[in-house]
């Protein structure tokens, strides 16, 4: 275990590594990112309500709950393939949500796509930590900035496709996930990507031994998530109802998460000089008090308050990411998956809640709502235990 730790602390960043892990996460979310800016046309399709529709999210991330189970099978195996064939499992899904004939139809394909998000998700960042040297900070921020920028990138993308090709005819977009994993197979293929062998613990005694970081992060991704799940899910929605645009609808979501990428490459590198816990507490303190400002203004006033609420709220996981990973002895794929499950599994149910306020108070109100919640995770970050040891 000490020559794995030294290891670990002495390796430099190995930036080409970190890169090609990005560019998957990147090609990956842009098509686990359309559910946003397409829920509005699954609404009016199958005449949804709010919370149905929030509903769809949920069932997305229900197989978060296999997560920790992936993350023992990562520590075990190569998990190349899961990175390699994530994008096209994900691609086809997603694709064919315009053909579903019913609501059922559409939960099914999400909830595979959900399977395909948590093979990927699981070891990534794992990964990224075993070439990111002592720049944990740095490899975190790198490897999410491809998932936010699929995410700027991804409703733009399906909402110029929709209008060309129509709701029903968009599926032709499955082709470009379905070749990136070709290439990736043969990019990754001379990669030697397998994480080191070692002997895994029981999900009880992860959560045992990681408890004094996994459960105030929890929390933290709890409150967090009302936000999150207020923005990322309805913003397009909240933008439609307010305005009746819906290339603004695509757009505000799109400047959101590009606020995000900025944050992310902001802040990870930040926490490597200035410490985890207090950047994340800056992000805390600052992501409610934008998005009640966003919501307090109306227009393109709007605009530098939703830029700041992406860029606060949004760059808080890759500093939770490196904390996981520092916490645990070597870099543990399980300890992620089950920080992974509780924090899919609390966004899922969010989600539901947000859209079941929402149907009752309106979008306005529930933000506002989402707020204030969002400060109660504030007092967890000063609860959260140093890690056992010292990147060097």
């Amino acid at each position: 275990m000490a020559n794995s730790k030294k290891e670990n602390t002495n390796t430099t960043f190995q930036t080409g590594r970190v890169l090609l892990l990005s560019i998957c996460h990147f090609i990956h979310d842009i098509y686990s990112s359309f559910l946003a800016p397409l829920l509005p046309f699954i609404i009016e399709k199958f005449s949804l309500s709010l919370t149905q529709a929030g509903l769809l999210s949920t069932v997305m991330q229900i197989p978060a709950l296999l997560n920790p189970c992936i993350g023992q099978l990562a520590d075990r195996i190569s998990v190349r393939y899961f990175i390699i064939l994530a994008p096209m499992l994900t691609a086809v899904p997603m694709s064919l949500l315009g053909l579903a004939p019913h609501y059922g139809v559409v939960m099914v394909l999400l909830f595979f796509t959900g399977i395909s998000v948590s093979l990927f998700h699981v070891p990534a960042p794992v990964m990224v930590y075993r070439v990111a040297g002592n720049k944990t900070g740095r490899g975190m921020s790198f490897y999410m900035t491809g998932g936010e920028l699929a995410r700027t990138v991804g409703p733009i993308a399906i909402i110029a496709v929709v209008s060309l090709l129509g709701f029903d005819g968009y599926y032709p977009v499955m082709l470009i996930g379905i070749l990136a994993s070709v290439v990736m197979f043969i990019k990754f293929n001379d990669i030697p990507l397998a994480v080191k062998q070692r002997e895994t613990s029981s999900v009880g005694k992860t959560c045992r031994e990681m408890k004094g970081v996994l459960a105030p992060l929890s929390a933290i991704v709890l409150f967090r998530g009302f936000m999150h799940a207020s923005l990322g899910t309805f913003l397009p929605l909240y933008i439609i109802q307010t305005t009746n645009d819906l290339w603004l609808a695509g757009i505000s979501l799109s400047v959101y998460e590009a606020a995000g990428v900025a944050g992310i490459l902001t802040i990870g590198p930040l926490s490597d000089r200035f410490g985890r816990k207090k950047m994340l507490l800056f992000c805390l303190v600052v992501a409610p008090i934008a998005l009640l400002l966003f919501i307090r203004t109306a227009g393109w006033l709007q605009f530098p308050f939703l830029i700041l609420t992406g860029f606060s709220l949004l760059s808080t996981t890759p500093v939770m990411l490196a904390m996981i990973q520092e916490f645990s002895e070597d870099g543990s794929s399980s300890a992620n998956g089950v920080f992974m499950m509780i924090s899919f599994l609390a966004r899922s149910a969010v989600v539901v809640l947000v859209g079941f306020v929402a149907d009752q108070i309106g979008l306005e109100k529930t933000y506002t709502l989402c707020a204030v919640v969002g400060f109660l995770g504030i007092p967890f970050v000063l609860k959260i235990k140093k890690a056992p040891r010292k990147l060097t």
